[in-house]
């Protein structure tokens, strides 16, 4: 017979590691958690030793070779950034989990993904363990759902040692890479691997119903796990170039994805990341271009049963606002924006975060049955 058409891999965020219970002590003990790694019992100390560990992936001789040339020797670059990496304990009545960050500013502010910290918006708490073991609580900063980026700030008694950052628009596909974070609760961890491929446009859901979009991903095949969320992608030089925040898992016969890294991760861009941040620190908030639209998408299957286009309905236009200057109208379908094809509504998004206000985005778009061009200039949110 001949074999089953393969099942197509399905991307969701890297979830942080939910457990129940809350932190007790020094020691938190990481419960089972279904759906990912069953059975498994993972034990998360403060103790330094434990704390600060590295358990690194590379060649017998320390380095990781990329097919494009070049190598890292990891436990370099793990010794060089771990004192940066921190895991994020996020505690409440119905339990917690552990994620990951990176200290960007020696003052105490920290850069990791929004669903490591959504639940502190409720009344959650954070605490910090450094990777020495000490633990600190930490307050949200600001969050933002859409680009599932986020900032948490302790106060500390001393400057604090941070992350490089680096020129994600200067990475290669096949470049060698390295992931820190706290897989499964187990903080120190270190994977290492190459670029595999670059600016990939990836949906996943947001803690607020919406969809996010981790718009421009690296797609790593470092090992990247549920924990790892929120923490660094790094050069061989130790300057992070992402924030790991994704992986894609292969449905079984039922459709239910679950599971590991099966070697596709995806981590957003620190040139976006660290945009994000900045606004964050500065107002709590991240301000976006805006439209002055209302759109739904129109599945393929729909489009061919009423004779039309795959696009984005124009469902409502703003008076006077950047839709209504460019001429669209209620009604029209949009097909294509800045040469991409307008198949849903997370194109949208991705250019709400790597554009700003006075950037021109080209729309295409249909009329009835009569193809239409037109530029709009994102502006203010009124």
């Amino acid at each position: 017979m001949p074999a089953a058409a393969p099942a197509q891999p399905v991307a969701e965020r890297t979830p942080f590691f939910s457990r129940p219970g809350a932190l007790l002590g020094a020691a938190l003990v990481v419960g089972v958690v279904g759906g990912f790694l069953g059975g498994y019992l993972g034990q998360l100390a403060g103790s330094a030793g434990t704390a600060g560990s590295a358990s690194a992936t590379s060649s017998p001789t320390g380095t990781v070779d990329s097919p494009a040339g070049g190598s890292c020797n990891a436990e370099t670059v793990a010794a060089t950034v771990l004192p940066s990496i921190v895991t994020i304990n996020v505690v409440s009545e119905a339990g917690g989990g552990v994620g990951t960050g990176s200290i960007i500013r020696d003052d105490g502010y920290i850069l990791t993904n929004n669903h490591v910290v959504a639940d502190a918006a409720n009344g959650a708490s954070i605490v910090v363990i450094f990777s020495n073991g000490q633990q600190i609580p930490a307050t949200l900063v600001g969050r933002s759902p859409q680009a599932d980026i986020a900032v948490v700030k302790v106060n500390a008694d001393s400057k604090l040692p941070t992350v490089a950052i680096g020129d994600s628009d200067t990475v290669t596909v096949g470049q060698p890479v390295v992931a820190l974070g706290a897989p499964l609760g187990l903080s120190g961890s270190v994977t290492a691997g190459i670029v595999s491929a670059l600016g990939r446009d990836v949906p996943v859901p947001a803690d607020d119903g919406t969809t996010a979009v981790l718009a421009g991903a690296i797609q790593t095949d470092a090992a990247i796990n549920p924990g790892n969320s929120g923490g660094a992608l790094v050069d061989c030089s130790g300057a992070q170039i992402g924030v790991n925040s994704a992986i894609a898992t292969v449905p079984n016969a039922s459709g239910v994805s679950g599971g590991g890294s099966v070697g596709i991760g995806f981590s957003v861009p620190v040139n976006l990341a660290i945009t994000l941040a900045e606004q964050l620190i500065e107002t709590g908030k991240v301000s976006y271009p805006y439209f002055g639209m209302q759109v739904v998408v129109i599945p393929a299957e729909v489009a061919a049963k009423f004779n039309t286009e795959p696009g984005l309905f124009v469902e409502g236009v703003a008076p006077g606002g950047p839709a209504d200057a460019a001429g669209l109208q209620d009604g029209d379908i949009i097909t294509a924006l800045d040469g991409q094809p307008a198949i849903d509504a997370a194109v949208l998004t991705r250019i709400k975060l790597t554009k700003k206000v006075g950037d021109t985005v080209e729309i295409d778009y249909l009329r009835g049955a009569e193809p239409h061009s037109t530029t709009l200039t994102l502006s203010e949110a009124p």
